[in-house]
């Protein structure tokens, strides 16, 4: 919960969430990402809740596959996504760039481009008028992880996580997909003596177990436990032959490689 704003993950597919993004004062809401409409429609329901807004952080159909019948069934006019990905984002009306500001009721909205993941990817910022934050960041940033690089590099990542970690140690992170335990998984094992991931992991492991969402963590643990935005870490060079003298994007290429074979 964020004060003066909502935030209800709407668990889909596999492991896919859409949320539902509420403006308290006014009661209007966003959806974000739907993958498939039904859960979308099951929690809006019994949350008393009427969508008016679809945002969408980029193309892949396991974040837009839900958009024509949420139109549909809503009355919805407005489907944001960013402006290189028009023709690709169903029912798409609304092109969205870096710095373009809009609001929903008192929240204020603002677009990061965090290419990486996808070359259109973007992330929402949601401010309340208390100054809270938090961060719709799609497939570019997981709690403790990032997106496979089907389109961009890894400079573009780097840049873009470096972009989304700079708007403040204490915004909320909701991404697109339940990917924690798995996560932490993995960057327990790169950096085994590191107790903020061992705490981090036993922590998601119980919320899983009692199947509870693990979404919602900050900026802050973050940095402390996400290995793409650890790439100076001596302990994950180590552990993955890093070299000390490569740069930040050299590791998180060798990082990301290294996730992508991680079982």
């Amino acid at each position: 919960m964020v004060a003066g704003m909502r935030v209800l993950p709407v668990a889909s597919l596999a492991d896919n969430y859409a949320y539902l993004v509420v403006c308290e004062a006014t009661n209007l809401v966003a959806v974000v990402d739907p993958s498939e409409p039904e859960p979308v429609i099951r929690a809006a329901s019994t949350a008393g809740l009427r969508p008016s807004a679809i945002w969408n952080t980029h193309h892949h159909a396991d974040h837009t596959a839900g958009n024509e019948a949420l139109v549909a069934h809503y009355g919805i006019s407005s489907v944001s996504a960013h402006a290189s990905d028009r023709g690709r984002v169903p029912g798409q009306t609304r092109s969205l760039e870096a710095g373009v500001r809009f609001t929903l009721g008192e929240l204020e909205v603002e677009i990061l481009h965090v290419p990486g993941h996808t070359l259109g990817a973007i992330t929402y910022v949601v401010r309340t008028p208390s100054g809270e934050v938090a961060l719709f960041t799609g497939d570019t940033m997981f709690h403790a992880g990032c997106g496979r690089l089907f389109e961009g590099t890894a400079a573009q990542m780097l840049a873009s996580l470096e972009r989304i970690a700079a708007v403040g140690e204490g915004a909320a992170v909701f991404p697109g997909h339940e990917y924690t335990v798995s996560n932490l998984r993995f960057a327990a094992s790169i950096e085994p003596l590191h107790p903020p991931v061992r705490a981090a992991l036993a922590e998601a492991e119980a919320l899983r177990q009692r199947g509870l969402p693990t979404v919602g963590t900050t900026i802050a643990r973050e940095r402390q436990t996400n290995p793409f935005l650890r790439t100076a870490s001596a302990e994950i060079r180590a552990s993955l032959g890093i070299d000390r003298a490569a740069d930040a994007v050299a590791a998180l290429a060798a990082i990301r490689e290294a996730k992508n074979a991680f079982r």
